[in-house]
């Protein structure tokens, strides 16, 4: 099998890296660092495996396939994705309590 390409959204990246300068301000460089590793660490997952993420179950049809992955050590942080033969595609990474199918709007 080949390898899918990995493609990160504009907000995926302004997700990723605002939540590192939050922990970086409450808690320092290395709650941050941990942050970056973790996430990493799942991306790498489901770029390997990606079908491994529990699918959503959002209203609207157009986000039907959306799936979604925790971030390990930051349960409450989930990345959410697309994928198909060719690429997996990060839409977003964010805390789960928020309003996450206007997320996609």
């Amino acid at each position: 099998m080949r390898k899918r390409r990995l493609v990160f959204s504009d907000a995926a990246i302004a997700d990723i890296l605002e939540q590192a300068d939050w922990y970086t301000a409450q808690s320092g460089r290395r709650l941050a660092g941990r942050w970056q590793k973790e996430v990493t660490s799942v991306v790498s997952l489901i770029v390997s495996r990606p079908a491994a993420g529990a699918p959503c179950t959002f209203r609207s049809p157009e986000l039907q396939d959306v799936r979604r992955m925790r971030v390990s050590g930051f349960p409450k942080h989930l990345l959410f994705y697309r994928f198909d033969d060719e690429e997996v595609f990060v839409l977003r990474v964010v805390h789960g309590a928020r309003d996450l199918e206007r997320l996609f709007s």
